[in-house]
């Protein structure tokens, strides 16, 4: 069995590894690119687990527990602002691409959070891999992961085959979190905050703060009903300190909510709702505000999330998003 056949919701990015492996064509360099948690870097162990292992399970074991020296991950640091050093590419990741492969026909070296490890704002890094990016040795690989590939240097990107990962379907992430004995109650709203991503289900499953998260929710949607601007620009500040992922979270709750409380404008039985075990509070707040504006709220929320994805300035970003709110009140 192919590893890449265990790589759940990606039907598009395996297409084209397969057809470059039977075509023998595969690049030098990739950046596999989208949200964490959808299966980036197991594909690209899957990959190198079937050019090197193929059926051979005690190699397919060696690559698991990254004892084959022909597949090396450098994860970003685990200290400072995390983008790994020049010196350490020079002492570390340069030496092992002039000698590689050791043992298997081909190697791979593999990056995750790429976008950590070679950000844009300091180049020195980026461009000390980029030389080898340019004139690889034959059979040796890269693989970039990244969630932000634009917060990589353009010349990096240049060099790599992009290949998109898309959130997985909540089909996958119900069959995922089945898999790891998540009860059947615990998965709809778990599913519906991932935004398609497996660690962010798999974490909310198994957490109790998906309550925490709908009462900070509705009072967000609350308070940007006023058109009071001193306090919602308190709240916005309060939100540009949180990080990237934790920011995405609130702002997917807020806008389920808005989405909950327009199912329940148009049906007060409806039985879909996200956070139905919430049903009491969010029928006082479904009758406070016009239909039209709930979904104009919603929209403004999602155009919000997607602007995360870029280099979007947040303060800016949610001052702007709560002004849009308020005049949706």
């Amino acid at each position: 069995m192919s590893a890449l056949d265990a790589v759940r919701g990606q039907a598009a990015a395996i297409s084209v590894l397969r057809r470059s492996i039977a075509d023998r064509r595969l690049a030098s360099a990739y950046l596999f690119h989208g949200p964490s948690g959808v299966g980036k870097t197991k594909t690209a162990v899957a990959l190198a687990t079937d050019l090197i292992a193929g059926d051979d399970e005690t190699l397919r074991e060696r690559i698991a527990h990254r004892a084959h020296p022909d597949v090396r991950v450098f994860a970003p640091r685990d200290e400072g602002n995390r983008n790994i050093q020049v010196e350490f590419i020079r002492s570390e990741i340069l030496p092992f691409t002039q000698f590689a492969p050791f043992e298997a026909s081909c190697s791979f070296v593999l990056f995750p959070e790429a976008d950590v490890s070679f950000p844009e704002n300091h180049p020195e890094a980026a461009n000390a891999l980029l030389k080898t990016l340019e004139e690889p040795r034959p059979n040796v690989h890269f693989i970039l992961l990244a969630e932000r590939p634009n917060r990589l240097l353009r010349t990096i990107r240049s060099r790599c085959q992009l290949l998109r990962f898309a959130p997985l379907p909540a089909a996958d992430l119900d069959a995922i979190l089945a898999a790891e004995g998540i009860p059947d109650e615990a998965r709809p709203v778990a599913i519906a905050l991932a935004s398609g991503r497996a660690d962010r289900a798999l974490a909310l499953a198994r957490s109790e703060g998906v309550d925490a998260l709908f009462d900070r929710a509705l009072a967000l949607h609350t308070l940007s009903r006023t058109t009071k601007p001193g306090s919602f620009i308190r709240e916005s500040e309060r939100l540009s300190k949180l990080e990237d992922d934790a920011l995405s979270l609130e702002l997917e709750a807020f806008a389920l909510v808005e989405r909950d409380l327009l199912v329940l404008a148009l049906d007060d039985a409806a039985p879909d709702l996200v956070f139905g075990h919430r049903r009491d509070a969010l029928r006082v707040e479904a009758g406070r505000t016009r239909v039209t504006s709930l979904a104009a709220r919603e929209s403004s929320l999602r155009r919000a999330i997607d602007s995360l994805a870029s280099n979007v300035n947040t303060q800016a970003m949610l001052d702007a998003l709560f002004f849009e709110l308020a005049r949706f009140a």
